[in-house]
């Protein structure tokens, strides 16, 4: 893939492509991290005639430098701390508490607002494709994953358009495969590879997910 990538959507058509022996699985899911693996997601969904849905996170910013992941939360309440940075910024407990605390309201507005009543799809056995439109500290990417193993899906994909190599290699012990299409030096933030790197807004991955969710 050709940096910087042109937008979301671009990204997920690459990685559909690189996932392309996927299409015929039985039993396949694709989720989404929203908000912006959303668009992501829906391009590799549509392509590989997969089932769409949610893998809902939230990352634990440190307060005052909030793109700087202390760990995540994600839906059904695993929570991954990064040690690294905890112990080098001397967080207390009381601030981590707080954080995740105030994460965790954010998350359930999100639940709500994204999946009202819709059902969790049944993921036992299933293979599951893990998407977000890119990673840095791979802290979410983490916390999702955590949160899938209750499922007990038969495999477990992280795709990702791109992502620091450090990180593709901290994660390999947590999926059975990951697909980043590139893995670039002097990462400093996901947008610095995108040229539109525009907000996904609630009312966007409501659409996507109505698309998929009616079929």
């Amino acid at each position: 893939m050709k940096l910087p990538i042109q937008d979301r959507e671009a990204a997920g058509r690459e990685l559909a492509r690189a996932l392309e022996d996927y299409r015929n699985r039985k039993h396949l899911v694709v989720l989404a991290l929203p908000r912006g693996g959303v668009p992501v997601a829906a391009e590799i969904a549509q392509h590989l005639d997969a089932e769409l849905d949610l893998m809902i996170v939230r990352k634990l910013g440190m307060p005052g430098q909030e793109e700087l992941a202390m760990g995540a939360i994600a839906s059904g309440g695993a929570r991954v701390l990064n040690r690294q940075v905890l112990d080098y910024a001397g967080v207390s407990d009381e601030v981590l508490e707080e954080v995740t605390e105030r994460e965790r309201l954010e998350l359930a507005r999100r639940e709500r607002a994204y999946r009202g009543d819709h059902p969790w799809p049944d993921m036992r056995d299933a293979t599951v494709i893990l998407v977000d439109d890119g990673l840095a500290t791979g802290a979410t990417m983490s916390a999702a994953l955590e949160a899938l193993k209750v499922h007990r899906p038969r495999e477990v994909v992280v795709a990702v358009p791109v992502a620091p190599a450090d990180t593709i290699r901290n994660l390999r012990d947590s999926a059975d495969k990951i697909v980043c299409l590139e893995t670039p030096d002097h990462f400093s933030s996901i947008g610095q590879w995108y040229q539109d790197f525009n907000q996904v807004s609630d009312h966007e991955v409501q659409q996507l997910l109505g698309h998929f969710w009616k079929e």
